[in-house]
């Protein structure tokens, strides 16, 4: 059986087209939202030649390939005859939070290689540079810095057009929004304004009228994928409205000019409030109590990571840096990524996949270097019970380390490179924090999602 005549009895064992709401992939496995589950017939997919398992994880069914995937993805495609589209129907019991976390894992799937080299890259760079092997000022590091930092740095194209086959809208006009908010001169002005210099603008004013708020949208995710959801919309509404003899010219160009006016006027800037409202709401809870705040920070860590709002709280560390010598907030941040890692660990012991296990492994490594993208959006997106794991020992472990007052003097990425820099009085509360996190992870991950659930 060649692998046409697999995707044709794939599509026909899960219900058919109209039962195919929508279909992806990762790394190893074909994912599909799916009308009425009950209509797959499971024990008869597994048994198609090329398939290596399949299961329904998540109201998501998901049936592994391996890294042969993209090929069978775009055989399906043709098949389909074009990605599923129309009217979605949506499943009662599926949660929004469910949604959202389909949404997100979908759009990051495809682009978890990038994000994984990179991270990898970076976290093995920061380890080189705390153990002084090689100097931060170096060509060197300026060289491996770029990249490794280049993917995160321009996430915005890539979410755009991932986020762009999500939502079923075009993907060069989904890059064209992106680069519009990552444009040098909005860039630049938001660099100016953060450094205070003379003459620096907080909004630009089109017509005289509609405010283009100054933000630094690099690494930015919430703004981009909302920006993109809007364009399909846009792109739908101007293509049904305008005539066939203009569609050619102008129906992209006016997309294309409603799609980057909402994304700079109204979406953009709702992401970047709701992260300094973050910002904000973590500075008040220090002023009730440390270990409240350990508690709070520690718990919704992993979901700014998630949503990119993690960014808003760098900027109270680096304040804390030049106001009092120290921070109590980057510590917090070094238990977080220390608990995604354990999680991570936790499922690549209990996956009896060989490719799945390969990926997991190599998100938990390059989770326990501080970078945590690839765990949270290649693994923990997917296994909901391990994410809430990770949070539960993020908070705990947090709140741990805050009540001893353990605290850092200088910037560093959150790695387990990092430890050499709490080498001081609070030495030991920071290794205990460490294996508090990275052990209760392991172990609550191990225990609500089972053996099991990661077949």
């Amino acid at each position: 059986m060649g692998t046409q005549e697999a995707i044709t009895n794939i599509i026909r064992l899960v219900g058919g087209p109209d039962n195919i709401n929508n279909v992806w992939h990762c790394m190893t496995r074909l994912r599909f939202d799916l009308v009425d589950d009950n209509k797959v017939d499971q024990s008869a997919i597994k048994a198609l030649p090329g398939v290596l398992g399949a299961q329904l994880q998540s109201d998501q069914f998901q049936i592994v390939i391996g890294p042969k995937v993209n090929s069978w993805y775009e055989h399906m495609l043709t098949v389909l005859g074009k990605a599923p589209q129309g009217e979605t129907h949506t499943k009662g019991r599926k949660s929004l939070v469910s949604m959202f976390m389909d949404t997100v894992s979908g759009v990051f799937g495809p682009i978890v290689p990038a994000i994984a080299g990179a991270g990898m890259i970076k976290g093995l760079l920061a380890g080189l540079i705390a153990l002084k092997v090689v100097s931060a000022k170096s060509d060197t590091v300026v060289v491996i810095d770029l990249i490794a930092s280049g993917v995160f740095y321009f996430l915005p194209f890539f979410l755009a057009v991932s986020a762009a086959k999500i939502f079923k809208t075009n993907e060069y006009l989904a890059a064209a929004v992106a680069a519009c908010l990552m444009y040098p001169s909005l860039i630049d002005a938001a660099k100016a304004l953060a450094a205070h210099q003379e003459g620096a603008v907080s909004a630009f004013w089109l017509l005289n009228a509609l405010p283009v708020s100054v933000f630094n949208y690099a690494s930015s995710v919430i703004p981009v994928i909302f920006s993109i959801l809007a364009l399909s919309y846009i792109h739908r509404w101007v293509d049904r409205i305008m005539p066939d003899v203009l569609k050619t010219v102008f129906t992209p160009t006016l997309t294309l000019f409603l799609g980057a006016l909402a994304a700079l006027v109204i979406i953009g800037p709702i992401g970047i409030w709701l992260g300094k409202a973050l910002a904000f709401f973590i500075q008040g809870l220090f002023g009730i109590s440390a270990s409240f705040a350990g508690l709070v920070v520690g718990a919704i860590r992993p979901v700014a990571i998630l949503t990119g709002m993690h960014h808003a709280m760098t900027p109270i560390a680096l304040q804390n840096f030049s106001e009092h010598g120290y921070d109590m907030l980057m510590p917090m941040m070094f238990m977080a990524n220390m608990a995604i890692a354990g999680s991570t660990f936790a499922i690549w012991r209990i996956s009896k996949n060989r490719q799945d296990r390969t990926v997991t492994l190599s998100a938990a490594i390059s989770a326990l270097l501080g970078i945590t993208e690839p765990a949270l959006f290649g693994v923990l997106t997917r296994y909901k019970k391990a994410f809430i794991a990770a949070t539960v020992a993020s908070s705990l472990a947090s709140a741990f380390i805050a009540f001893f007052g353990v605290r850092l003097y200088g910037y560093i990425l959150s790695s387990i490179f990092s430890l050499p820099a709490y080498i001081g009085p609070y030495f030991v509360f920071a290794l205990s924090g460490v294996a508090m996190a990275l052990v209760l992870s392991f172990l609550l991950t191990s225990v609500l999602v089972g053996k099991d659930a990661a077949k």
